[in-house]
Protein backbone atom coordinates (compact mmCIF):
# COMPACT_ATOMS: atom_id res chain seq x y z
CA UNK A 1 0.00 0.00 0.00
CA UNK A 2 2.77 2.93 0.81
CA UNK A 3 5.30 2.05 -2.11
CA UNK A 4 1.80 2.74 -3.78
CA UNK A 5 1.05 6.34 -1.89
CA UNK A 6 4.55 6.63 -2.49
CA UNK A 7 4.98 6.56 -6.10
CA UNK A 8 1.49 8.66 -6.52
CA UNK A 9 3.06 11.36 -4.60
CA UNK A 10 5.73 11.92 -6.39
CA UNK A 11 3.35 11.96 -9.38
CA UNK A 12 0.75 14.19 -8.40
CA UNK A 13 1.80 16.80 -11.33
CA UNK A 14 0.75 20.16 -11.72
CA UNK A 15 -3.45 20.04 -11.89
CA UNK A 16 -5.10 23.78 -12.33
CA UNK A 17 -7.59 23.87 -9.10
CA UNK A 18 -9.65 27.33 -8.48
CA UNK A 19 -9.51 28.05 -4.61
CA UNK A 20 -13.25 30.30 -3.69
CA UNK A 21 -13.74 31.28 -0.47
CA UNK A 22 -13.21 33.42 2.82
CA UNK A 23 -8.85 34.88 2.45
CA UNK A 24 -7.85 36.03 6.07
CA UNK A 25 -4.41 36.64 7.43
CA UNK A 26 -3.25 35.01 10.78
CA UNK A 27 -0.71 36.76 12.15
CA UNK A 28 0.95 35.05 14.63
CA UNK A 29 2.72 37.59 17.50
CA UNK A 30 5.50 35.66 19.27
CA UNK A 31 7.16 36.85 22.72
CA UNK A 32 8.46 35.46 26.07
CA UNK A 33 5.70 35.75 29.05
CA UNK A 34 8.08 36.94 31.67
CA UNK A 35 6.55 38.37 34.25
CA UNK A 36 2.66 39.06 35.33
CA UNK A 37 1.30 42.29 35.12
CA UNK A 38 1.39 44.82 37.97
CA UNK A 39 -1.52 46.58 36.70
CA UNK A 40 -4.00 43.30 36.45
CA UNK A 41 -3.33 39.66 36.55
CA UNK A 42 -2.16 38.97 33.16
CA UNK A 43 1.28 37.74 31.56
CA UNK A 44 3.62 40.41 30.20
CA UNK A 45 4.38 39.44 26.31
CA UNK A 46 7.57 40.88 25.47
CA UNK A 47 7.60 40.37 21.47
CA UNK A 48 9.99 38.53 19.78
CA UNK A 49 8.92 38.36 16.32
CA UNK A 50 5.66 38.16 14.26
CA UNK A 51 5.11 35.97 11.33
CA UNK A 52 2.23 36.38 8.60
CA UNK A 53 0.46 33.43 6.89
CA UNK A 54 -2.19 32.54 4.66
CA UNK A 55 -5.45 31.61 6.82
CA UNK A 56 -8.99 30.14 5.69
CA UNK A 57 -9.28 29.70 1.66
CA UNK A 58 -5.73 31.53 1.19
CA UNK A 59 -4.86 28.67 3.38
CA UNK A 60 -5.85 25.82 0.97
CA UNK A 61 -4.59 27.87 -1.85
CA UNK A 62 -1.21 27.83 -0.46
CA UNK A 63 -1.03 24.20 0.74
CA UNK A 64 -2.41 23.15 -3.07
CA UNK A 65 0.64 25.51 -4.45
CA UNK A 66 2.98 23.48 -2.04
CA UNK A 67 1.75 20.11 -3.25
CA UNK A 68 2.35 21.43 -7.21
CA UNK A 69 -0.82 22.30 -7.81
CA UNK A 70 -1.56 25.84 -10.64
CA UNK A 71 -3.64 27.75 -7.48
CA UNK A 72 -5.92 30.52 -8.83
CA UNK A 73 -7.29 32.91 -6.36
CA UNK A 74 -11.26 34.14 -5.81
CA UNK A 75 -12.46 36.04 -3.30
CA UNK A 76 -12.84 39.08 -1.48
CA UNK A 77 -10.54 41.30 0.67
CA UNK A 78 -10.49 44.85 2.31
CA UNK A 79 -8.68 47.98 1.26
CA UNK A 80 -6.22 47.69 3.99
CA UNK A 81 -2.53 46.56 4.52
CA UNK A 82 -4.02 43.15 5.41
CA UNK A 83 -4.75 42.33 1.84
CA UNK A 84 -1.59 43.79 0.76
CA UNK A 85 0.46 41.23 3.14
CA UNK A 86 -1.92 38.36 1.96
CA UNK A 87 -1.71 38.98 -1.26
CA UNK A 88 2.72 39.27 -1.24
CA UNK A 89 2.10 35.53 0.31
CA UNK A 90 0.13 34.05 -1.93
CA UNK A 91 2.64 35.72 -4.59
CA UNK A 92 5.40 34.03 -2.94
CA UNK A 93 3.59 30.54 -2.76
CA UNK A 94 3.13 30.70 -6.34
CA UNK A 95 -0.89 31.18 -6.53
CA UNK A 96 -2.50 33.68 -9.17
CA UNK A 97 -4.10 35.98 -7.21
CA UNK A 98 -6.10 38.16 -10.58
CA UNK A 99 -9.24 36.94 -8.64
CA UNK A 100 -9.01 39.00 -5.45
CA UNK A 101 -11.36 41.87 -5.19
CA UNK A 102 -11.25 44.97 -3.62
CA UNK A 103 -13.77 46.01 -0.80
CA UNK A 104 -14.30 49.29 0.58
CA UNK A 105 -16.81 49.05 3.24
CA UNK A 106 -15.40 45.60 4.75
CA UNK A 107 -11.75 45.00 6.92
CA UNK A 108 -10.18 42.10 5.35
CA UNK A 109 -10.75 39.43 7.47
CA UNK A 110 -7.87 38.64 9.89
CA UNK A 111 -6.68 36.51 13.28
CA UNK A 112 -4.51 37.68 15.37
CA UNK A 113 -2.79 35.33 17.80
CA UNK A 114 -0.24 35.73 21.20
CA UNK A 115 1.86 33.25 21.39
CA UNK A 116 3.23 33.24 25.03
CA UNK A 117 7.01 31.09 24.96
CA UNK A 118 9.20 30.28 28.19
CA UNK A 119 12.13 30.40 27.65
CA UNK A 120 11.96 30.81 23.88
CA UNK A 121 11.00 27.19 23.45
CA UNK A 122 7.66 25.71 24.15
CA UNK A 123 4.63 27.89 22.77
CA UNK A 124 1.47 28.45 24.17
CA UNK A 125 -1.50 30.95 22.39
CA UNK A 126 -3.01 33.32 25.32
CA UNK A 127 -5.48 35.24 23.12
CA UNK A 128 -6.94 35.26 19.58
CA UNK A 129 -8.35 38.71 18.37
CA UNK A 130 -10.09 38.78 15.17
CA UNK A 131 -11.05 41.19 12.83
CA UNK A 132 -14.10 40.70 10.49
CA UNK A 133 -16.93 41.13 8.94
CA UNK A 134 -19.91 38.76 7.19
CA UNK A 135 -22.09 40.58 5.83
CA UNK A 136 -23.51 39.83 2.62
CA UNK A 137 -21.34 41.11 -0.39
CA UNK A 138 -22.92 43.73 -2.46
CA UNK A 139 -24.52 42.69 -5.96
CA UNK A 140 -22.18 44.58 -7.73
CA UNK A 141 -19.41 42.39 -5.96
CA UNK A 142 -21.47 39.49 -6.68
CA UNK A 143 -21.76 39.80 -10.07
CA UNK A 144 -18.01 40.40 -10.42
CA UNK A 145 -17.18 37.58 -8.94
CA UNK A 146 -19.46 35.15 -10.54
CA UNK A 147 -18.35 36.84 -14.04
CA UNK A 148 -14.38 36.14 -13.20
CA UNK A 149 -15.76 32.50 -11.86
CA UNK A 150 -17.36 31.74 -15.48
CA UNK A 151 -14.15 33.01 -17.21
CA UNK A 152 -11.90 30.77 -15.16
CA UNK A 153 -13.67 27.68 -14.61
CA UNK A 154 -12.77 25.95 -18.57
CA UNK A 155 -9.06 26.52 -17.50
CA UNK A 156 -9.19 24.52 -14.16
CA UNK A 157 -9.26 20.59 -13.44
CA UNK A 158 -11.35 21.23 -9.95
CA UNK A 159 -13.10 23.67 -8.18
CA UNK A 160 -12.41 24.00 -3.86
CA UNK A 161 -15.13 26.17 -2.12
CA UNK A 162 -13.63 27.27 1.45
CA UNK A 163 -16.46 28.22 3.35
CA UNK A 164 -15.77 30.05 6.75
CA UNK A 165 -19.56 31.47 6.33
CA UNK A 166 -18.20 35.55 5.97
CA UNK A 167 -20.62 36.92 3.77
CA UNK A 168 -18.66 35.64 0.34
CA UNK A 169 -20.70 32.24 -0.63
CA UNK A 170 -24.23 33.11 0.07
CA UNK A 171 -27.16 30.26 -0.52
CA UNK A 172 -27.69 31.83 -4.58
CA UNK A 173 -23.66 32.63 -5.29
CA UNK A 174 -22.52 28.77 -3.93
CA UNK A 175 -25.62 26.84 -5.54
CA UNK A 176 -24.90 29.01 -9.23
CA UNK A 177 -21.26 27.95 -8.88
CA UNK A 178 -21.75 24.51 -8.21
CA UNK A 179 -24.18 24.31 -11.04
CA UNK A 180 -22.02 25.87 -13.57
CA UNK A 181 -19.12 23.52 -12.62
CA UNK A 182 -21.36 20.44 -12.85
CA UNK A 183 -22.51 21.91 -16.12
CA UNK A 184 -19.02 21.97 -17.03
CA UNK A 185 -18.17 18.60 -15.54
CA UNK A 186 -15.71 20.10 -13.28
CA UNK A 187 -15.32 18.72 -9.93
CA UNK A 188 -16.13 20.83 -6.70
CA UNK A 189 -15.03 20.56 -3.23
CA UNK A 190 -16.42 21.92 0.12
CA UNK A 191 -15.06 22.27 3.15
CA UNK A 192 -18.34 23.42 4.41
CA UNK A 193 -18.83 26.35 7.32
CA UNK A 194 -20.57 24.76 10.63
CA UNK A 195 -24.33 25.25 10.32
CA UNK A 196 -27.72 22.91 10.41
CA UNK A 197 -28.28 23.11 6.88
CA UNK A 198 -26.05 21.94 4.37
CA UNK A 199 -28.64 22.89 1.47
CA UNK A 200 -26.54 25.34 -0.82
CA UNK A 201 -23.76 22.55 -1.19
CA UNK A 202 -26.35 20.37 -3.15
CA UNK A 203 -24.78 18.83 -6.14
CA UNK A 204 -21.34 19.38 -5.54
CA UNK A 205 -18.58 15.83 -5.96
CA UNK A 206 -17.47 15.79 -2.03
CA UNK A 207 -18.08 17.62 1.29
CA UNK A 208 -14.88 17.22 4.07
CA UNK A 209 -16.87 18.69 7.50
CA UNK A 210 -15.39 18.03 10.45
CA UNK A 211 -16.53 15.68 13.59
CA UNK A 212 -18.74 19.27 14.99
CA UNK A 213 -19.56 20.40 11.18
CA UNK A 214 -21.36 16.69 10.42
CA UNK A 215 -22.34 16.68 13.76
CA UNK A 216 -24.41 20.41 13.10
CA UNK A 217 -25.44 19.71 9.75
CA UNK A 218 -26.69 16.04 10.65
CA UNK A 219 -28.70 16.97 13.87
CA UNK A 220 -26.60 14.63 16.41
CA UNK A 221 -23.29 13.66 17.84
CA UNK A 222 -20.42 11.97 15.72
CA UNK A 223 -18.58 10.29 18.22
CA UNK A 224 -17.73 7.22 16.82
CA UNK A 225 -17.46 5.20 13.65
CA UNK A 226 -21.26 3.85 13.89
CA UNK A 227 -22.43 7.95 14.28
CA UNK A 228 -19.88 9.03 11.60
CA UNK A 229 -21.60 6.59 9.33
CA UNK A 230 -24.96 7.79 10.16
CA UNK A 231 -24.19 11.18 9.65
CA UNK A 232 -22.08 10.17 6.15
CA UNK A 233 -24.94 8.30 5.12
CA UNK A 234 -27.33 10.97 5.62
CA UNK A 235 -25.29 13.77 4.16
CA UNK A 236 -24.55 11.57 0.97
CA UNK A 237 -28.48 11.09 -0.09
CA UNK A 238 -29.48 14.90 0.99
CA UNK A 239 -27.09 16.62 -1.18
CA UNK A 240 -26.62 14.23 -3.80
CA UNK A 241 -23.17 14.25 -3.69
CA UNK A 242 -20.25 11.47 -5.16
CA UNK A 243 -18.69 11.80 -1.28
CA UNK A 244 -18.09 12.53 1.52
CA UNK A 245 -15.53 12.44 3.99
CA UNK A 246 -15.85 13.27 7.57
CA UNK A 247 -12.41 14.11 9.65
CA UNK A 248 -12.52 12.56 12.92
CA UNK A 249 -9.15 14.02 14.43
CA UNK A 250 -7.28 11.04 15.56
CA UNK A 251 -8.95 8.32 14.55
CA UNK A 252 -8.79 9.55 10.33
CA UNK A 253 -11.16 9.97 8.18
CA UNK A 254 -15.35 8.32 7.58
CA UNK A 255 -15.45 7.69 3.90
CA UNK A 256 -19.41 7.60 2.32
CA UNK A 257 -19.57 6.86 -1.77
CA UNK A 258 -21.58 4.80 -3.64
CA UNK A 259 -19.74 1.86 -3.47
CA UNK A 260 -17.53 2.30 -0.06
CA UNK A 261 -18.38 3.35 3.15
CA UNK A 262 -15.46 2.73 5.35
CA UNK A 263 -13.14 3.83 8.07
CA UNK A 264 -9.68 5.27 6.75
CA UNK A 265 -7.35 5.10 10.14
CA UNK A 266 -4.29 7.11 10.31
CA UNK A 267 -1.32 6.68 12.43
CA UNK A 268 -1.34 8.47 16.24
CA UNK A 269 0.68 12.09 16.40
CA UNK A 270 1.86 14.46 18.57
CA UNK A 271 -0.63 17.44 17.59
CA UNK A 272 0.82 20.53 18.48
CA UNK A 273 -2.04 22.59 16.92
CA UNK A 274 -5.09 21.70 14.53
CA UNK A 275 -5.48 24.71 13.14
CA UNK A 276 -5.72 24.28 8.82
CA UNK A 277 -5.93 20.70 9.54
CA UNK A 278 -9.35 20.96 7.31
CA UNK A 279 -7.44 23.19 4.78
CA UNK A 280 -4.95 20.75 4.43
CA UNK A 281 -7.43 18.07 3.97
CA UNK A 282 -9.74 19.69 1.32
CA UNK A 283 -5.99 20.54 -0.39
CA UNK A 284 -4.57 16.82 -0.32
CA UNK A 285 -7.98 15.23 -1.37
CA UNK A 286 -8.34 17.97 -4.35
CA UNK A 287 -4.73 17.04 -5.73
CA UNK A 288 -4.69 13.26 -5.15
CA UNK A 289 -7.96 13.44 -7.09
CA UNK A 290 -6.88 16.12 -10.33
CA UNK A 291 -3.99 13.04 -10.40
CA UNK A 292 -6.73 10.35 -10.83
CA UNK A 293 -7.20 8.76 -7.52
CA UNK A 294 -9.74 6.86 -6.10
CA UNK A 295 -11.60 8.85 -3.15
CA UNK A 296 -10.08 6.28 -0.61
CA UNK A 297 -6.24 6.76 -1.92
CA UNK A 298 -7.23 10.00 -1.62
CA UNK A 299 -8.48 10.13 1.94
CA UNK A 300 -5.84 8.27 2.70
CA UNK A 301 -2.99 10.69 1.31
CA UNK A 302 -5.14 13.40 3.22
CA UNK A 303 -4.87 11.61 6.63
CA UNK A 304 -0.98 11.88 5.84
CA UNK A 305 -0.80 15.29 4.59
CA UNK A 306 -3.26 16.47 7.93
CA UNK A 307 -0.95 14.36 10.27
CA UNK A 308 2.32 16.35 9.34
CA UNK A 309 0.31 19.65 9.48
CA UNK A 310 -1.07 19.23 12.86
CA UNK A 311 2.05 18.64 14.14
CA UNK A 312 3.47 22.10 13.30
CA UNK A 313 2.36 25.22 14.51
CA UNK A 314 -0.13 27.44 13.19
CA UNK A 315 -2.19 27.33 10.02
CA UNK A 316 1.10 25.38 7.84
CA UNK A 317 2.01 24.05 4.34
CA UNK A 318 3.14 20.61 3.43
CA UNK A 319 5.11 19.53 0.67
CA UNK A 320 5.48 16.50 -1.66
CA UNK A 321 8.73 15.60 -0.32
CA UNK A 322 7.31 15.64 3.59
CA UNK A 323 4.37 13.28 2.43
CA UNK A 324 7.14 11.39 0.57
CA UNK A 325 9.35 11.46 3.71
CA UNK A 326 6.65 10.28 5.59
CA UNK A 327 5.05 7.35 3.80
CA UNK A 328 9.12 5.89 3.73
CA UNK A 329 9.12 6.45 7.36
CA UNK A 330 5.75 4.19 7.67
CA UNK A 331 7.47 2.05 5.31
CA UNK A 332 10.10 1.23 7.45
CA UNK A 333 8.93 1.75 11.32
CA UNK A 334 11.30 2.96 13.25
CA UNK A 335 13.61 2.71 10.61
CA UNK A 336 12.37 5.82 9.47
CA UNK A 337 14.45 7.49 12.48
CA UNK A 338 17.74 6.28 10.41
CA UNK A 339 18.67 8.62 8.15
CA UNK A 340 21.35 9.18 5.65
CA UNK A 341 22.89 12.57 6.11
CA UNK A 342 21.56 14.45 2.91
CA UNK A 343 18.00 13.15 4.19
CA UNK A 344 18.70 14.18 7.64
CA UNK A 345 19.63 17.07 6.25
CA UNK A 346 16.35 18.06 4.24
CA UNK A 347 13.57 17.21 6.98
CA UNK A 348 15.99 19.09 9.57
CA UNK A 349 15.31 22.36 7.69
CA UNK A 350 11.58 21.35 7.62
CA UNK A 351 11.83 21.46 11.49
CA UNK A 352 13.84 24.82 11.29
CA UNK A 353 10.91 26.29 9.33
CA UNK A 354 8.37 25.40 11.84
CA UNK A 355 10.92 27.27 14.67
CA UNK A 356 11.52 23.89 16.31
CA UNK A 357 15.08 23.45 18.31
CA UNK A 358 17.30 20.78 17.16
CA UNK A 359 19.72 19.43 19.57
CA UNK A 360 22.60 17.08 18.45
CA UNK A 361 24.92 14.67 19.97
CA UNK A 362 27.11 11.70 18.96
CA UNK A 363 28.85 8.62 20.51
CA UNK A 364 28.96 5.01 19.83
CA UNK A 365 26.22 4.01 21.85
CA UNK A 366 27.67 0.31 21.83
CA UNK A 367 25.79 -2.22 24.55
CA UNK A 368 22.68 0.41 25.85
CA UNK A 369 22.51 0.77 29.83
CA UNK A 370 20.69 3.37 32.32
CA UNK A 371 23.68 5.79 31.46
CA UNK A 372 22.24 6.60 28.00
CA UNK A 373 18.93 6.35 29.01
CA UNK A 374 19.35 9.18 31.37
CA UNK A 375 21.58 11.16 28.48
CA UNK A 376 19.59 10.41 26.13
CA UNK A 377 16.49 11.97 28.69
CA UNK A 378 18.65 15.04 29.29
CA UNK A 379 19.13 15.73 25.58
CA UNK A 380 15.34 15.42 25.19
CA UNK A 381 15.06 17.99 27.47
CA UNK A 382 17.03 20.72 25.79
CA UNK A 383 15.09 20.69 22.42
CA UNK A 384 12.13 19.31 20.07
CA UNK A 385 14.29 17.63 17.80
CA UNK A 386 16.97 15.27 18.98
CA UNK A 387 19.62 14.05 16.31
CA UNK A 388 21.91 11.10 17.49
CA UNK A 389 25.33 11.15 15.32
CA UNK A 390 26.20 7.41 15.69
CA UNK A 391 29.85 6.05 14.72
CA UNK A 392 30.10 3.42 12.09
CA UNK A 393 31.63 0.61 13.50
CA UNK A 394 34.95 1.35 11.61
CA UNK A 395 35.32 4.77 13.76
CA UNK A 396 34.45 2.52 16.86
CA UNK A 397 37.22 0.67 16.21
CA UNK A 398 39.37 3.61 16.16
CA UNK A 399 38.77 4.60 19.20
CA UNK A 400 38.14 1.85 21.44
CA UNK A 401 39.78 -0.97 19.87
CA UNK A 402 39.71 -3.78 17.95
CA UNK A 403 37.44 -5.86 19.75
CA UNK A 404 35.15 -3.39 19.69
CA UNK A 405 32.25 -2.52 18.83
CA UNK A 406 30.35 -5.34 20.50
CA UNK A 407 26.75 -4.97 18.37
CA UNK A 408 27.51 -3.53 15.10
CA UNK A 409 26.08 -0.05 13.77
CA UNK A 410 23.27 -1.78 12.35
CA UNK A 411 22.00 -2.88 15.43
CA UNK A 412 23.07 0.27 17.60
CA UNK A 413 21.04 1.68 15.37
CA UNK A 414 17.99 -0.12 15.82
CA UNK A 415 17.88 0.29 19.35
CA UNK A 416 18.42 3.94 19.34
CA UNK A 417 15.34 4.21 16.68
CA UNK A 418 13.29 2.72 19.13
CA UNK A 419 13.70 5.15 21.97
CA UNK A 420 11.21 8.04 21.94
CA UNK A 421 13.55 10.36 23.41
CA UNK A 422 15.48 9.60 19.95
CA UNK A 423 14.01 11.35 16.47
CA UNK A 424 16.87 10.77 13.78
CA UNK A 425 19.96 9.09 13.88
CA UNK A 426 23.04 9.15 11.43
CA UNK A 427 26.10 7.10 10.99
CA UNK A 428 29.31 8.87 10.35
CA UNK A 429 32.31 6.95 9.91
CA UNK A 430 35.11 9.74 10.70
CA UNK A 431 36.80 9.62 14.27
CA UNK A 432 34.85 12.78 15.66
CA UNK A 433 31.99 14.35 14.46
CA UNK A 434 32.94 17.76 13.47
CA UNK A 435 31.73 17.46 9.56
CA UNK A 436 28.50 15.97 10.88
CA UNK A 437 28.19 18.75 12.95
CA UNK A 438 28.64 21.46 10.47
CA UNK A 439 26.11 19.71 7.69
CA UNK A 440 23.54 19.84 11.09
CA UNK A 441 24.38 22.81 12.24
CA UNK A 442 22.25 22.30 15.66
CA UNK A 443 20.66 24.65 17.99
CA UNK A 444 22.09 22.88 20.95
CA UNK A 445 25.46 20.66 21.10
CA UNK A 446 25.54 18.15 24.01
CA UNK A 447 28.30 16.54 25.65
CA UNK A 448 28.75 14.61 28.97
CA UNK A 449 30.04 16.67 31.69
CA UNK A 450 32.97 14.76 31.52
CA UNK A 451 33.99 16.40 27.93
CA UNK A 452 34.22 19.75 29.59
CA UNK A 453 38.09 19.12 30.89
CA UNK A 454 38.69 16.90 27.26
CA UNK A 455 37.44 19.66 24.76
CA UNK A 456 34.42 19.45 22.87
CA UNK A 457 34.14 18.90 19.36
CA UNK A 458 32.22 21.44 17.59
CA UNK A 459 31.85 24.10 20.54
CA UNK A 460 33.59 26.66 18.61
CA UNK A 461 31.83 26.10 15.32
CA UNK A 462 28.21 25.88 17.19
CA UNK A 463 28.45 29.07 19.81
CA UNK A 464 29.40 31.25 16.76
CA UNK A 465 26.20 31.39 14.69
CA UNK A 466 24.60 31.61 18.55
CA UNK A 467 24.25 27.74 19.45
CA UNK A 468 24.60 26.30 22.74
CA UNK A 469 26.43 23.49 24.44
CA UNK A 470 25.06 21.99 27.27
CA UNK A 471 26.90 19.42 29.25
CA UNK A 472 24.71 16.11 30.89
CA UNK A 473 25.36 14.89 34.08
CA UNK A 474 26.73 11.43 33.94
CA UNK A 475 24.85 8.34 35.95
CA UNK A 476 28.20 7.11 38.62
CA UNK A 477 29.87 3.50 37.13
CA UNK A 478 27.66 3.34 34.63
CA UNK A 479 29.19 2.75 30.86
CA UNK A 480 29.31 0.28 28.32
CA UNK A 481 33.29 -0.59 29.04
CA UNK A 482 32.27 -0.95 32.61
CA UNK A 483 29.62 -3.11 31.42
CA UNK A 484 31.27 -5.63 28.77
CA UNK A 485 33.92 -5.76 31.76
CA UNK A 486 31.47 -6.82 33.98
CA UNK A 487 30.42 -9.58 32.18
CA UNK A 488 33.80 -10.74 31.20
CA UNK A 489 34.53 -11.34 34.72
CA UNK A 490 31.54 -13.13 34.97
CA UNK A 491 32.46 -15.12 32.30
CA UNK A 492 35.84 -15.90 34.12
CA UNK A 493 34.26 -17.10 36.91
CA UNK A 494 32.04 -19.60 35.55
CA UNK A 495 35.30 -21.21 33.64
Amino acid sequence: MYENLLQIVMNLGSPEVLVVGDFMLDVYIYGDALKISPEAPVPVLKIDHIEHRCGGAGSVAADLAALGAAVYCLGVMGDDRDSEIIKTKLIEAGADISGLFKANNRPTISKQRLIGMAQHLHRQQLMRMDRESAEPLSDELNEAILKSYKDRLPQVNMVCLQDYNKGLLSDLLCREMIRLANKANKKVLVDPSQSSDYSKYTGATAITPNRKESSAAAGFDVTDEETAARAADHLFQELQLDAVVITLDKEGAYLKTADKSLMVPTRPRSVYDVTGAGDMVLAAIAAALAAGCDYETAVKLSNIAGGIEVEKFGTATVTTEEIADEITGQVRGTGGKIREVDSLIRVLDRHRRQRKIIVFTNGCFDVLHRGHIEYLKFCRRQGDVVVAGLNSDSSVKMIKGSDRPINNQHDRAALLAALEMVDYITVFTEPDPMSLIRKVRPDILVKGEDWAVKGIVGREFVESYGGKVALAPLVESKSSSATIEKIKSLDTETQ
